[in-house]
């Protein structure tokens, strides 16, 4: 049966850089002889929200967004349409699929062959939520080629901020390029990202010292399996703080997942010779990191940037969910609460991961 598709629907719009989200009930929904080949559609069930939506919607970046702004790029639901003459794959009407930051990509330049597809041009003018309508809003237009297949033993609440966040923190950890039984500190091992780095490093046989403030932090972050723990505000030397809590040599490698720039610095202090340090935390405002270079050749350390991850990344993201390794901590909230999740997300009030019911 072809399912039936409104001529409006619900969705979060925002006309101004730092200002309010406006939901609206009668914002058009793309109908299906309106989709280009290779597009489809996609009725949402959940939405999950990220800092970087906080950012996008600021404008902070450097290249901003289009406004109006349809934010969000964590959605599940079903497919609803196909574009015609679209080139036969794997999904179909029906298919329950995830909606993830990258909507589309070229699939034959030299990144995307090498696997780095969010460096691929056309992955960066077709990211949901940035560049292009995100999953703020009941129905999304994304790409046959992109979107991605949930596990059956996920459930579609669980599986949205790992299209992200669980994505995102993955490939971080994957790039850190460790071996069973290394060390990898984590900073903001208690936030969306890091929760589930905690637990996807121990999954990959990995040690974990989590870096964050707060007791409800601590409780998670050991909880999920962290082996060493330290306050980072409450700390007076984090660096000898760090090394102690590791051996005394200091982890080899620090994921940074923190959205602020002086975790990014600390870490070349405080990590063991031949460490890598991993930047996927997004400062806004230009962060830099200043770090001495005799320090660097002196200790021979690794700085990797990393940027979300490929379709296999999020496919064995999503297994190691679907196997009850990882489990995303959040809260399911209604669509309407948006703007007050953001400000909570951007004051540093919410552990874990808050995902909104479309």
């Amino acid at each position: 049966m072809t399912p039936t598709i409104p001529l409006t629907a619900r969705t979060a719009i925002t006309t101004g850089f730092d200002q309010e989200y406006v939901i609206k009930d009668d914002h058009p929904v793309k109908q299906p002889s309106e989709l280009n080949p290779g597009e489809c559609l996609v009725k949402l069930d959940y939405t999950g929200v990220c800092h970087s939506d906080i950012h996008v919607g600021r404008g902070e970046w450097a290249w901003k967004a289009p406004l109006p702004l349809i934010g969000g790029h964590e959605g599940v639901g079903h497919v609803v349409a196909i574009g015609e003459h679209s080139e036969a794959g794997s999904v179909k009407v029906g298919d329950r699929v995830g909606v993830k930051w990258i909507g589309r990509i070229c699939m034959s330049c030299e990144m995307c062959r090498k696997g780095h597809e969010s460096c691929c041009p056309i992955s960066r003018t077709h990211s949901h939520g940035y560049r292009i309508p995100g999953t703020f809003s009941q129905y999304v237009v994304s790409y046959v080629n992109y979107v991605t297949h949930i596990p059956d033993e996920l459930d579609s609440a669980a599986a949205a901020p790992l299209l992200c966040a669980g994505l995102t923190i993955y490939r971080a950890l994957k790039e850190a390029n460790l071996g069973v039984g290394d060390w990898v500190s984590i900073s903001g091992a208690g936030g969306g990202l890091g929760h589930l780095g905690v637990q996807y490093a121990v999954a990959m046989g990995l040690r974990v010292l989590a870096i964050d403030t707060g007791e409800a932090k601590k409780e998670l972050c050991l909880k999920l399996g962290a082996e060493k723990w330290v306050d980072f505000q409450k700390s007076e030397d984090l660096t000898a703080d760090v090394q102690a809590a590791t051996g005394g040599s200091g982890p080899q490698a620090a994921v940074i997942a923190a959205g602020v720039p002086k975790p990014f610095n600390q870490a070349l202090m405080y990590l063991r010779e031949t460490g890598t340090l991993v930047c996927v935390g997004m400062p806004g405002g230009g962060a830099m990191i200043n770090a001495p270079v005799n320090l660097l050749i002196a200790k021979k350390l690794n700085i990797v940037g990393s940027s979300l991850g490929n379709r296999q990344d999020v496919i064995e993201a999503l297994q190691l969910a679907a196997q009850g390794k990882v489990k995303c901590q959040y809260e399911v909230k209604e669509f309407s609460e948006l703007q007050s999740v953001l400000k909570d997300l951007d004051e540093g009030k919410i552990t874990g991961r808050v995902v909104l019911r479309l």
